[in-house]
């Protein structure tokens, strides 16, 4: 539930159009949800502006499917991160209307009758390579369904670093950028020292044997000398995208 469906309840309340009963039923389930398997956090949108997301990875097909159909029934939107083929199709059967992005391994639900997502402000989001699209279109994903613009920039690596200067306008534009890169993750100081605005580097496990699946670009990116350079953990698309839909919209506030 989150804050404007809360204060729509409270109006018919208090304008007589519901009983006080009924909407004590409506509110019984908050702040969570005990499901034995999981505590659904339903206050999670009052409190941090967004309901719960389901991480999906070591979760069953059946604790996915009733985690998401509890959200939902609050009229929240479901963010189902990190799912597999069959567990997308499981939440597809249940929610025909959801969207299911194969690249970024994601799951959005929204109420049929939502209003179409108010895209503001803008959040830049940057990949190094293409193999660097799965964890680029996580935070894509994300910070989209938070209510940013998003506006992407791809295969811009510093191995043809000119391709990202066609792009300067862009970035500079942004209030926020995410930047996903594998290999010795360089781009994201690169970014970081062209741009007033928060960059927020990804280390992506894209790379040869001394890359040790991401670690190299998570020290050298930890050791930018570019200020107002950021990191979140390996491969978390989601987190870039979170915070950098967190920083765009306060912005608007």
């Amino acid at each position: 539930m989150d804050r404007e469906t809360l204060l729509h309840l409270l109006n018919q309340v208090a304008e007589g159009e519901i009983a006080p009963q009924s909407a004590l039923e409506k509110l019984k389930t908050l702040p969570f949800e005990d499901l034995g398997f999981a505590h659904v956090d339903h206050h999670r949108a009052l409190r941090q502006g967004f309901p719960e997301v389901i991480f999906c990875q070591g979760k069953t097909q059946d604790q996915v499917l009733q985690i998401a159909e509890r959200i939902a029934a609050h009229s929240s939107t479901v963010l189902a991160t990190r799912i597999s083929e069959e567990m997308a199709q499981t939440l597809l059967a249940r929610f025909p209307h959801a969207d299911h992005n194969e690249i970024s391994r994601t799951v959005v639900v929204r109420a049929p009758d939502a209003p179409a997502l108010a895209e503001q402000g803008l959040v830049a989001v940057v990949s190094a390579g293409t193999s660097d699209l799965p964890v680029a279109q996580e935070a894509v994903v994300t910070a989209s369904v938070m209510g940013a613009k998003v506006e992407t920039i791809y295969d811009v690596g510093v191995a043809g670093i000119h391709r990202l200067f066609a792009y300067l306008d862009l970035l500079r534009s942004a209030r926020a950028i995410v930047v996903a890169a594998g290999m010795e993750g360089a781009l994201a100081s690169v970014i970081g020292g062209l741009v007033d605005v928060p960059v927020i580097a990804v280390p992506t496990s894209v790379g040869y044997g001394a890359s040790f699946n991401g670690l190299a670009a998570l020290l050298a990116m930890l050791n930018s000398c570019a200020s107002g350079v950021v990191v979140v953990n390996i491969d978390n698309g989601f987190g870039a995208g979170y915070a950098a839909a967190l920083i765009n919209n306060a912005a608007q506030d």
